[in-house]
């Protein structure tokens, strides 16, 4: 479709810098994530006229569909990738292929804890204890940069977690005196806790002084002809630059990121709509989600003056219902969160409070259940629609007929976002659920194994994930785990992948 007048004004004020643009339908959905060197000249590629248009169906087919666009500004490409892959698992959109799977950036962690830390790659960070840098875009650069590490400071590359001599007889990092070789007391392991402490340093960008190494040396190695040994610690260096750029970690999405054109428009707008004394600064909104009447639970999310306030997101996974029941889990949902809130607020709490309006994801049954729940507490006053996805009705309290507003709506589609945003709260909580209890079922199909060392494992490792990436050494601490049936179930783990159940989209 031809850009609007609105895209028109928006791509004049895009600026020259790096960052990530997000392509969105006319309900307000997000339908593509990008990222981009130069955002201006980027985003406009999409709106010019080209002969890719012509044979690019799917391009056409998304450039058709885009309705609005928003743009977040980063500090550099390499975080502008990080964020890409952080939007893209959290709204899955629909022409988005990269990174809707499991897969995660590389981590560099390492435990001082132990008695002799060892620097490995990881891409789950845990709650172990141990220290955790990145994550890295660039997974090719962070391999290369910490092999250099390793021999820089003597650091040894070698798996056990604690080595012995034995180890030492077939060390290639220790032969080739690239470690230091604390296991055979070749240096101290308060010395060589001082070499990793220094390299902890280095990794955190504290120390520049082998960056300037290695330039010296590259340019030396230019001087003298040496061509070759040049491109090597010049390649060295690019990765070495690549790894320590100090970049943003994004655990939560951006509280500035856009949602709307003008959020506070919308509010106005839905205020006037609903009779509302003043526009709704804050909503909430909940749905359900189960398969089967089975893995039963609901989100609630949050929006703040329009915009997504993650940090009072809550989910809840139901207690009280059995079977599929929809009306049951919203008026426990509702209940729990209520009486919770009216506690704090009745014991003085200055963060508790009730919301301006509570937008229920569904018809007459899920509302009348809410509402019903909001009595039982002397709630009543509080605010409560419904929004039924069909027709995209919306359900008032005491009103036989639905109303239905245009889709044009800037109201209508904020009230969505929050009712897709509640969805994929509730849908992506189902699916770890369901995951993990997958996961968890795979111990039953190990040889001699019983509930309680099943369960032992998993209090000592958290999840199953985390424990196929424990080491032979990590699992035979866990009683009733020698080394032998250590290393037997690391083997019986490693030969069995866990497929993450599909995500389903709304």
């Amino acid at each position: 479709m031809p850009a609007t007048d609105a895209i028109r004004s928006k791509l004049g004020e895009l600026p020259h810098k790096p960052g990530i643009y997000l392509m969105k339908d006319r309900f307000g959905t997000v339908i593509y994530v990008g990222k981009a060197r130069d955002l201006r000249k980027r985003v406009s590629q999409y709106f010019h006229p080209s002969r890719r248009h012509g044979w690019d169906l799917k391009l056409k087919a998304l450039i058709d569909s885009v309705f609005d666009f928003d743009v977040h500004v980063v500090k550099s490409e390499p975080e502008a990738l990080l964020l890409e892959g952080r939007l893209i698992k959290e709204f899955h959109p629909r022409y988005n292929v990269s990174f809707r799977d499991d897969k995660r950036f590389l981590l560099i962690k390492v435990n001082l804890n132990d008695p002799i830390p060892k620097f490995s790659l990881s891409r789950f960070k845990q709650e172990d204890g141990a220290r955790y840098f990145g994550p890295f875009p660039h997974a090719s650069a962070v391999r290369h940069t910490l092999s250099l590490v390793r021999k820089q400071f003597n650091l040894r590359g070698c798996h056990p977690l604690r080595p012995v001599e034995s180890d030492y007889k077939h060390c290639l990092y220790g032969n080739l005196k690239f470690c230091t070789a604390p296991c055979v007391g070749n240096v101290t392991e308060e010395d060589y806790q001082r070499q990793v402490s220094q390299a902890c340093d280095f990794l955190s960008g504290q120390c520049r002084d082998l960056e300037k190494q290695l330039e010296a040396d590259m340019k030396k190695a230019a001087k003298a002809l040496e061509f070759e040994k040049a491109a090597k610690l010049r390649d060295t260096l690019q990765a070495l630059k690549r790894t320590t750029l100090k970049t943003t970690k994004f655990n939560r999405l951006p509280g500035n990121l856009p949602v709307s054109m003008d959020p506070e428009k919308d509010l106005r707008e839905l205020a006037e709509k609903l009779n509302l004394p003043e526009p709704p600064g804050r909503i909430e909104g909940f749905d359900i989600s189960n398969i089967s009447g089975t893995f039963a639970v609901s989100s609630m999310v949050c929006f703040t003056n329009g915009r997504p306030d993650r940090s009072n997101y809550r989910r809840f996974k139901m207690k009280t219902v059995v079977g599929q029941d929809d009306f049951a889990c919203m008026a426990e949902s509702v209940r729990r969160r209520y009486t919770r809130v009216k506690k704090e607020i009745e014991a003085g709490s200055t963060s508790a409070r009730y919301p301006n309006l509570i937008l229920i994801d569904g018809g007459k049954g899920q509302l009348n259940a809410a509402l019903h729940e909001l009595a039982r507490l002397d709630l009543s006053e509080l605010k409560v629609i419904g929004l039924a996805k069909e027709f995209e009705e919306i359900y008032l309290p005491g009103k036989k007929n639905p109303l239905r507003w245009s889709h044009d709506m800037g109201a209508l589609k904020l009230l969505q976002r929050v009712r897709d945003e509640s969805h994929r709260f509730a849908n992506t909580y189902n699916a770890q659920l369901r995951l993990r209890k997958m996961s968890e079922s795979i111990l039953d199909e190990f040889p001699g194994i019983g509930e309680k060392r099943k369960t032992l494992l998993l209090k000592t490792f958290g999840s199953i994930q985390k424990l196929k990436a424990a080491s032979e050494e990590e699992i035979a601490t866990v009683s009733g785990f020698g080394g032998r049936t250590a290393g037997e179930l690391k083997k019986f783990l490693t030969a069995r992948t866990v497929i993450p159940p599909s995500r389903r989209r709304g």
